[in-house]
């Protein structure tokens, strides 16, 4: 894992994969987080997470997909941050959007 990051106490990850788009100027990114005895990270916590490990605002970062393995205490989690909020509504489904608003 090249980058950690702190979810909140009892979640801790790391970054497995990264790329960075450079035409849509936006980093693509996948991030395991274990958690032992604790429930799936919410949407919102992973936001908050990924903006303090980038330096970014959370409105910048949208969370795609959140996929726990059965069985395990870990979670897969797909993200884009985007360099501009501007960038994000021009190339983010409405959905993803609505999604990452109710977090």
């Amino acid at each position: 894992m090249s980058k950690n990051i702190t979810i909140a106490e009892g979640y801790e990850g790391g970054v497995v994969e990264e790329r960075y788009n450079p035409l849509i100027k936006r980093r693509e990114v996948v991030v395991r987080v274990f958690h032992s005895g604790k429930g799936t990270p919410s949407r919102g916590l992973v936001r908050q997470a990924l903006a303090n490990a980038y330096g970014v605002s959370t409105s910048c970062i949208y969370v795609r997909r959140i996929i726990s393995e059965r069985g395990m205490n870990s979670t897969i989690i797909e993200a884009h941050i985007y360099e501009s909020l501007e960038k994000a509504k021009v190339f983010e489904p409405e959905y993803i959007i609505k999604r990452n608003e109710v977090s």
